[in-house]
């Protein structure tokens, strides 16, 4: 489709947003979309699409994966840390001192003070993608890395450590299962926010008679994206973007168009 025909669809599409589904949880904290929704009198309901399950400790070891021996680790996400960490304890795995953190956003980083005492540990940031993280680890490229990761992951990293040869392990630690959202009577809001794939197949495993219609889709990072427009959906609202680096940032963007403030 050429890029007149996308601006003519967008265009006939920006109608007036009063509503929106963030298809994660309700942070238990204070959130920008709350901001937004009192900013601009929006309706802004959170319900998780994925569900996340951990690997117990004796499946974990099937994948013949010793915590111990690895040097270095990598972290991608809350969830990752939390369950790396409860591996560790039901394993009684004791982790050196000397072991490595490599962790993809600072959000991150500073979440592995739940576990540990950050500044007695050595702890590499990225600024928000794995990418930003690649520099940094070819000047470690010595460690032995451990990659812990969902069964449903992006390639780059696993790609970066193949194609520069670093000596790596991934482990699955927790699985993504779409959620039960039997609760839910329909997916009529304004905007659906999306943050993985998964939270796209969840949608269709739900609700497989789903219509697009005149709901707006917004999606978080190159793969969500790309998920939106493989199930046949059209996409809207992408996050990051240079004008907006944060979902919060793009869906201002787009209400100021769409609502015309």
């Amino acid at each position: 489709m050429h890029s007149v025909e996308l601006k003519e669809i967008a265009e006939n599409r920006l109608n007036k947003v009063s509503s929106i589904l963030v298809t994660q949880a309700k942070p238990s904290d204070d959130t920008p979309y709350i901001s937004l929704a009192t900013k601009y009198n929006l309706k802004v309901d959170f319900r998780a699409f994925i569900d996340i399950e951990g690997v117990n400790y004796k499946d974990f070891r099937k994948q013949k994966i010793d915590i111990g021996e690895f040097t270095a680790i990598i972290l991608t996400s809350r969830n990752a840390v939390d369950h790396f960490f409860r591996l560790c304890k039901e394993g009684k795995v004791e982790l050196e001192a000397t072991l490595k953190y490599f962790c993809v956003s600072e959000q991150t980083a500073n979440y592995l003070q739940k576990y540990i005492t950050i500044r007695k540990r050595k702890i590499f940031v990225g600024e928000k993608k794995a990418s930003d993280l690649f520099e940094i680890m070819k000047k470690h490229k010595n460690e032995k890395f451990l990659y812990p990761c969902s069964d449903l992951r992006s390639d780059d990293i696993p790609d970066f450590l193949k194609s520069n040869e670093f000596n790596y392990k991934e482990g699955i630690i927790y699985n993504t299962v779409a959620s039960n959202l039997s609760d839910l009577s329909d997916v009529k809001y304004d905007i659906l926010v999306f943050f993985s794939p998964s939270g796209v197949t969840s949608l269709f495993t739900n609700f497989p008679d789903f219509k697009q219609e005149k709901t707006r889709i917004a999606a978080f990072g190159s793969t969500t994206a790309k998920a939106v427009r493989d199930a046949g959906l059209i996409l809207d609202i992408e996050a990051p973007m240079p004008n907006a680096p944060s979902m919060t940032g793009a869906l201002e963007v787009y209400i100021k168009n769409a609502n015309k403030i």
